[in-house]
């Protein structure tokens, strides 16, 4: 008995001793998410949205052309006035799916970045076929390089605060109320402060005029001399304003006419920030110009007028616009929006008076997001356009959307 013990303490003290010597099981852990991936010193990343409208419309003074772009979001310069009342008119589309890739580089202790996008709504003219394929051809958005705070290439115009665009089923949203350009530019961004930033840039120009006869938007190209935008944003755990200035030189020489001038803007905008887990803001965004017809409303008013004399001069045009709205985050995943939109514009005379005079819209919505990636939507917009004349016209429009973002 005795030696069988001896024995058991030995074959213990060896397993012991082998335990020890016996290299430490590796743990299996889960790997960190992949945010992007690797070629040579450049990290890309792919993103983007799938997304698909169901809209249903109802002009109240006649009809827009279907695989238009009334048709495929909101914009008031597009419905009709003078006409008869309507049926309901109803588009489903995926046009608004969009992609973009970002790109990284550092650049002896400096980065270098690139971004592009792109999406399907944008392409000029008609494409597809309702009837059968629906295809539609990718279009620019945004592609641009930047170098520490020089930024070169197509962007969002710095006169323009994005962040001031509600959430909307609509392409846009409360679209005659806001600065919305994307065009090439070169802009520079100082920090001020931690909480203060400075943009200057210089944009591509491009002066959009009417004649006093014809309301008919023509692009000139004939300009000298690039847009010149500066922008303040203050940062704050409030939320953020913004506070730009432009100023541009309106030019047309087409034998017809030789004559340039000035023309100026001011756009003041937000977005306030409260609530539990400031689940609910308030936005904003408030413009005044003349002679900046095309950065606000996609055109909804000219720059300038040319009177149609013979040697003749360009007059600007004033224009005023604004847009408010109001999101409440009812719970993490469910929220809702309230929002409007209004614009103004005030001609020289003489000036065709079927030219557009004034345009708003009120809409409300409510977004569900199920799962993370997911937002299920659905909103009311009603939206009236008025002439120089005073006719008028109104849409009324019910829209679902449904978005995967990734």
């Amino acid at each position: 008995l005795e030696a069988t013990r001896a024995e058991n303490a030995s074959l213990r003290s060896e397993l012991a001793e082998t335990r020890a010597k016996a290299p430490p099981v590796a743990v299996q852990t889960a790997a960190a998410p992949v945010d992007g991936f690797k070629v040579g010193g450049t990290t890309i990343k792919i993103g983007g949205f799938l997304k698909t409208v169901a809209t249903f419309s109802r002009w109240d003074d006649g009809d827009v052309a279907g695989n238009s772009l009334g048709r495929d979001f909101y914009l008031p310069q597009a419905i009709p006035v003078g006409g008869t009342r309507e049926s309901t008119d109803s588009d489903f589309s995926a046009k608004q799916t969009r992609l973009w890739l970002n790109l990284s580089t550092d650049v002896s202790g400096h980065t270098l970045k690139g971004y592009l996008e792109t999406d399907f709504q944008t392409s000029p003219g008609t494409q597809g076929s309702e009837r059968t394929t629906n295809g539609y051809n990718l279009a620019l958005r945004r592609a641009w390089v930047q170098f520490d705070n020089l930024l070169v290439g197509q962007d969002w115009s710095t006169f323009q605060y994005v962040g001031a665009l509600p959430e909307s089923t609509d392409f846009v949203g409360p679209t005659e109320g806001t600065v919305f350009v994307r065009q090439p530019l070169v802009r520079y961004t100082a920090k001020l402060t931690p909480a203060l930033a400075l943009s200057v840039s210089a944009e591509n120009a491009e002066s959009a005029t009417i004649s006093s006869t014809s309301p008919t938007l023509v692009e000139n190209d004939d300009d000298r001399m690039p847009d010149f935008v500066a922008r303040l944003a203050y940062t704050a755990p409030f939320g953020e304003l913004s506070l730009a200035g432009l100023f541009r030189q309106l030019s047309v020489d087409n034998g017809a006419i030789s004559d340039k001038t000035g023309a100026w803007g001011v756009s003041a905008a937000g977005k306030i920030v409260f609530g539990p887990g400031k689940r609910h803001d308030i936005r904003f965004m408030a413009t005044y110009g003349d002679g900046i017809g095309r950065y606000v409303g996609l055109n909804f008013a000219p720059d300038a007028v040319y009177d149609g004399l013979p040697g003749g001069t360009l007059e600007t045009v004033k224009t005023f616009a604004a847009l408010a709205a109001l999101k409440l985050g009812w719970t993490p995943t469910l929220r809702s929006t309230f929002m409007a939109g209004y614009q103004n514009a005030s001609y020289p005379s003489p000036a065709p008076l079927t030219a557009n005079d004034k345009a708003w819209s009120l809409a409300a919505n409510l977004f569900w997001s199920p799962v993370k990636a997911l937002d299920l939507g659905v909103e009311y917009r009603h939206g009236e356009r008025e002439l120089l004349n005073g006719l008028a016209g109104q849409l009324s429009r019910l829209e679902f959307a449904a978005k995967y973002n990734f």
